[in-house]
């Protein structure tokens, strides 16, 4: 590779990381550079429309810009949402609470800001999650769904520019999670674990995620990593590429009496 053709691609790098930054849970600045492979083996909305009913209580934790829990159709009035990260803790009074939806701030999964016995359905959807609070939020009987993005998530991606980075949530995984539940109280109702390959057609889109994803990707940037980018680049000159895994599991269960 000349060194033309390498100041080039510096500079194109350089420029998606200055513009790495993301309001809600928006990834359309990267899309047809990037495929995702979220052909999952089940519908997180349906298997909440499975257990929802319109007069339940309605919890989403984590919610990001409260864009899936608007696509849900709840009554406003039954529905709950919380969020952590600032600009979309803003966004979300912008939206969410105009709406008559409770909204509240939180970034502790292990202390949520509701009374006990709340909540009919407690979703999460790639959020933070404490088994023994939720087990307390929610009334006998209640629901908690979660889609999660599981522990081994983009680790062959991390490797190829961070190799010296361990596995930031190691317990994340759904044989743990799932006995995390049962010592809690909870049954059971389903579980599910797969993996699937993601793609990057650019490493421009690549240097964009991996800010974006940083607590995947902790102290990545182009000056650290740029010869280990080149790699990647010459991977997709030759191959149109470069493919990591994603982790996702699922877990429905169900708060015994």
């Amino acid at each position: 590779m000349n060194t033309d053709r390498i100041e080039e691609l510096r500079k194109k790098w350089l420029e998606e990381e200055s513009i790495a930054h993301i309001k809600g849970w928006d990834f359309s600045h990267i899309d047809g550079r990037y495929t995702e492979q979220d052909d999952l083996p089940w519908s997180y909305e349906e298997i909440i429309n499975r257990y929802r009913t319109p007069d339940m209580k309605l919890l989403d934790f984590d919610t990001g810009g409260g864009e899936f829990l608007l696509s849900l159709g709840h009554p406003h009035k039954n529905t709950a949402a919380t969020e952590g990260y600032p600009p979309n803790v803003e966004l979300c009074k912008e939206t969410l609470l105009p709406l008559g939806i409770d909204f509240r701030a939180c970034d502790d999964a292990s202390n949520i800001p509701f009374d006990d016995d709340t909540f009919d359905i407690y979703i999460n959807r790639h959020g933070d999650f404490d088994p023994r609070e939720a087990q307390r939020v929610l009334k006998s009987g209640g629901i908690f769904v979660t889609q999660q993005v599981g522990s081994k998530n983009d680790r062959d991606l991390v490797k190829m520019v961070l190799p010296e980075v361990e596995e930031p949530f190691p317990d994340n995984c759904l044989e743990i999670r799932k006995k995390q539940f049962e010592e809690a109280g909870f049954e059971i109702l389903e579980a599910d674990e797969v993996y699937r390959p993601i793609r990057f057609f650019d490493v421009g889109a690549f240097v964009w995620f991996a800010h974006i994803i940083e607590w995947e990707f902790p102290g990545f940037s182009v000056d650290k990593c740029f010869d280990k980018l080149l790699k990647m680049q010459e991977e997709i000159d030759k191959n149109g590429k470069v493919e990591g895994t994603i982790h996702r599991f699922l877990i429905v269960a169900k708060k015994k009496a």
